[in-house]
């Protein structure tokens, strides 16, 4: 059987995060992805943050797998109808430049389904049309206002945002669906269509319990969260879970900056708890054996657990927690990601070949289809590509090797 989107045509004209996640998602799903550099220059990121010289960095490479790369100016004439020949050749269009530059070269949405009424236009944004926001957006401008940051830390520190990139890449997968979606919606009807999503937006909606606590303010004060503090709004909670099932990172053998393992209490987990732990006498103890007493005083149920913890390695206590069925995790570092074995041997951590760079490691797509496997590529050289894609399109060999003199590609 085939790749799940076999025959599908994307055309990549996106850079840095939120747009290259999106389509290396859809080239993970079997799509073909053909990514449009400026040349001599390309994507900025092939610069940024090099762990080697004149190489493409790590942050090209790992956000753009299973991809070709053309290299087109379109500020010249040719370039431009080079961009209109595989604007009428592919099926799905994203970008994410600044609003209404695409409009000012000749090609936002209304000129271009004028080209082509099938194609799917997606344009990923800071923030919505119709916001009120004209400003640029970046992944913890983002998270700042898109709710996040407010919520996320300490009462005693700042608002803090998180590492993990919901802003650009939580935004990308948004927009994937929205593509998906409408690749269906077209089998139905035969158009294209435009899908626009905002980074500032997506965060919103990743945080969408926490706006459930803010509607829940009105009946008082969040007890799950510690000390149950009064407010207006739903405060920094530390690694509080925020639910009802409270939970703590609690220190762990030897004693290094990423010793931890998270540990959540469950009512039906309390006993069994204080039976590894050495603590049987609290299991009926007023003060502790009830859901509702333990949570006026979450911070010393935590010092107990972690009195054992601290003598045992994070592995060590998921395991033995494992065991009595209490949901635990360790805190894996990156070094600890990168050295797991497993994740290699099951195809999600990948080592690939580069012809510049050597080999690096970068990560598989984490979405798997039964009958659509489609392995890891790297990343493209910049306008690798360019002549085989441009000669699908007509393009001779002399033709092409014009337009590089004249700049165009």
């Amino acid at each position: 059987m085939g790749k799940a989107l076999d025959g599908v045509r994307v055309l990549d004209m996106t850079h840095v995060q939120s747009g290259p996640s999106a389509t290396q998602l859809l080239a993970w799903l079997g799509a073909e992805v053909i990514k449009v550099e400026m040349p001599r220059r390309g994507d900025i990121t092939r610069t940024q943050l090099r762990d080697k010289s004149n190489v493409d960095s790590l942050y090209f490479t790992m956000l753009n797998a299973n991809k070709r790369s053309v290299t087109i100016n379109i500020k010249t004439p040719q370039g431009q109808e080079a961009l209109t020949r595989l604007i009428e050749a592919c099926d799905v269009l994203v970008e994410n430049f600044g609003p209404g530059v695409l409009d000012r070269q000749g090609f936002g949405y209304e000129a271009v389904r004028a080209r082509n009424p099938r194609l799917i236009y997606a344009s990923i944004r800071g923030f919505a049309e119709g916001a009120g926001v004209d400003a640029k957006a970046y992944e913890t401008i983002a998270q700042a206002m898109g709710g996040a940051m407010s919520t996320t830390g300490w009462r005693s520190g700042p608002p803090t945002a998180s590492s993990a990139q919901i802003g650009d890449t939580g935004t990308g997968i948004h927009c994937v669906a929205g593509i998906l979606a409408a690749l269906y919606q077209r089998t139905i009807t035969g158009e294209g269509q435009k899908v626009d999503v905002a980074m500032q937006d997506c965060v919103v909606n990743l945080l969408r319990v926490k706006l459930r606590d803010q509607q829940r303010l009105g009946a008082g004060p969040l007890t799950e969260y510690p000390g149950a503090p009064e407010g207006d709004c739903v405060p920094r909670a530390g690694n509080c879970s925020g639910g009802g099932q409270p939970g703590a990172a609690l220190r762990c053998a030897p004693g290094g900056e990423n010793d931890y393992c998270y540990v959540i209490i469950q009512p039906q987990g309390w006993a069994p708890l204080m039976r590894l732990v050495g603590r049987k006498d609290l299991i009926d103890d007023v003060k502790f054996a009830s859901h509702e007493a333990r949570a006026q005083r979450l911070d010393q149920c935590f010092e107990i657990i972690e009195r054992w913890t601290v003598k045992r390695t994070k592995f060590e206590v998921m395991a033995a927690l494992k065991a009595i069925d209490v949901p635990c995790g360790p805190v894996l570092s990156t070094r600890d990601i990168l050295e797991d074995r497993a994740l290699y041997d099951r195809g999600f951590l990948v080592e690939v070949p580069h012809p510049e760079r050597g080999t690096y490691v970068t990560v598989g797509s984490p979405i798997h289809l039964s009958a659509s496997h489609v392995p890891v590529e790297r990343a493209p050289l910049l306008g690798e590509h360019t002549e085989e894609v441009l000669a699908t399109l007509g393009y001779t060999h002399e033709e092409i090797a014009g337009m590089r003199a004249a700049g165009a590609v």
